[in-house]
C-alpha cells in the first residue's frame, strides 16, 4: 500500500511539472507584456501562464478566435497559434495526415506564425491512448512530430 501511495504521488508531482503555470498579469515582465501588447493591440483581457522557465504564453480571444502567443523572458515574440475547424484545413494539410498517419483521427488543429516561417498547421492526432502532435507546412510537409502515450 506504502508503494501505491508514493506512486500516486510521484504520478501527480510528474503530471503538475507538466502544466503550465498560471500567473496574474503583474507578475508577467515588462518587456513581454509590453510586446504583446504591441503585436496584439486590440486584446485586453489575456490570461498569462509560465510555461517553463523562459517562456510565458497569453491565451486571448480575437476576431471570435482563440489564440495563444508566446514570448521569451526579454519580450521576443516565439510564436502565434490560432485554432481553426479541422474542415478549413488545407488540402494539402489534410491529404498529408491521411497519407501518412491513416489509424489516426484527428482531434484538433491551429495555424502557427513564428519568426521566419510564415504557414504552419498543428494538428493533434489519437489513436487509443496515444496522441501525436504534428506540425506541417501548408504544403503538407511534415516539419516535426512528438509522440505522447497514455
Amino acid at each position: 500500500m506504502k508503494s501505491i501511495s508514493i506512486m500516486l504521488i510521484a504520478g501527480l508531482l510528474i503530471c503538475s511539472a507538466t502544466f503550465a503555470q498560471k500567473l496574474t498579469a503583474d507578475k508577467v515582465p515588462a518587456a513581454v507584456r509590453n510586446a504583446f501588447k504591441a503585436k496584439f493591440p486590440k486584446v485586453t483581457n489575456a490570461k498569462w501562464a509560465m510555461e517553463d522557465k523562459t517562456e510565458y504564453e497569453a491565451k486571448f480571444t480575437l476576431d471570435s478566435a482563440k489564440h495563444s502567443a508566446s514570448f521569451d523572458k526579454d519580450g521576443k515574440w516565439l510564436e502565434t497559434e490560432t485554432e481553426i475547424e479541422i474542415a478549413k484545413l488545407p488540402q494539402e494539410v489534410s491529404g498529408s495526415i491521411l497519407k501518412n498517419f491513416p489509424a489516426y483521427k484527428i482531434k484538433e488543429a491551429a495555424q502557427l506564425q513564428k519568426p521566419g516561417n510564415a504557414n504552419l498547421y498543428e494538428v493533434e492526432l489519437v489513436k487509443g491512448n496515444e496522441t501525436i502532435e504534428v506540425q506541417l507546412k501548408d504544403t503538407g510537409e511534415i516539419v516535426n512530430k512528438s509522440v505522447e502515450k497514455g
